[in-house]
């Protein structure tokens, strides 16, 4: 049997359709015409040989072979990707601070800045975990070249907005009475100015719903591990849950629905150095393929 090589600029055609939720988009984004890009799907599903869409309504949907090949293309696209900027940015040098939340420092620390140090043995990385109002001083001080924040309002001289993210109530994975009718919400918070907890208590505050502190962390582990605990639930987002805690869907008689919040990348200046620029790329990228 003939290996198949996939066309690796149709699967990014694939692949960013997909994440812009449109195809039009994509051939915006692209550079290409709607024509040319249902021209690339035509020839990915004969590729692979394989139906990679279905109706669904007036729109399409992934089909099961679809989504497995949503999965394979980011993985391919971001191995290219990382080759083409291991081989052409060798030679890059300097030096690159990054502050970022601690929501982010499981999986952006050993996963975008691994990758980094690795393509980029020459930059030195300075990453620094703290909170929004830090971070942001941190940045329009030039104390910073970048940094990762939720958007509470604030802003910097240059920032850019990354994503929508949709906050939720997190609970136990294995303790299912974290909450008992009648009492008062049981809310888990972070002991210094905390947005996320400003949210939930504004949330049920809004909803007429009594709550109490029942638990203060120094960091977001403990935070973690008073939730494992079923000590109560706390606001936070889906994206890179450990799996001690889980997603608690609101009722309306006990946890009110929760807003959306968004993911800024703020820049001390308006064009960094070559190498805070590559990072600044790699980390946009990895937030948009999470989305």
């Amino acid at each position: 049997m003939n290996k198949i090589n996939l066309d690796l600029d149709v699967v990014r055609t694939f692949t960013t359709g997909i994440e812009l939720g449109s195809f039009a988009k994509a051939a915006d984004r692209l550079g290409r015409s709607t024509s040319a890009v249902s021209a690339q799907l035509k020839k990915l599903e004969e590729q692979t040989g394989a139906e990679l869409f279905r109706k669904a309504g007036r729109g399409l949907a992934l089909t099961e072979a679809g989504e497995t090949m949503l999965a394979y293309g980011r993985r391919l696209l971001e191995l290219n990707d990382e080759a083409v900027v291991a081989v052409h940015g060798v030679e890059l040098e300097g030096w690159v601070r990054l502050g970022l939340q601690e929501d982010f420092g499981e999986t952006l620390l050993p996963d975008v800045l691994g990758r980094f140090a690795r393509a980029h043995p020459k930059v030195k990385i300075e990453a620094r975990v703290a909170r929004n109002a830090e971070l942001l001083d941190a940045v329009s001080g030039g104390r910073l070249d970048l940094a990762l924040a939720w958007s509470d309002g604030s802003r910097t001289a240059h920032c850019q907005p990354l994503a929508q993210v949709p906050l939720c109530w997190v609970g136990s994975a294995h303790h299912s009475n974290t909450m008992q009718p009648g009492e008062p919400v049981p809310l888990l918070a972070l002991d210094k100015q905390c947005l996320m907890r400003t949210i939930g208590a504004g949330a049920l505050d809004a909803a007429g719903m009594p709550w109490r502190i029942s638990f203060l962390g120094s960091s977001l582990a403990s935070l973690w591990a008073a939730a494992a605990a079923g000590l109560g639930v706390t606001v936070r987002t889906e994206l890179w849950l450990p799996p001690k805690v889980a997603r608690i869907d609101p009722l309306p008689d006990q946890l009110p629905a929760l807003p959306s919040l968004g993911l800024t990348l703020h820049r001390a200046q308006a064009r960094l150095s070559p190498a805070a620029e590559a990072l600044a790329s790699l980390v946009t990228n990895h937030v948009v393929s999470a989305m």
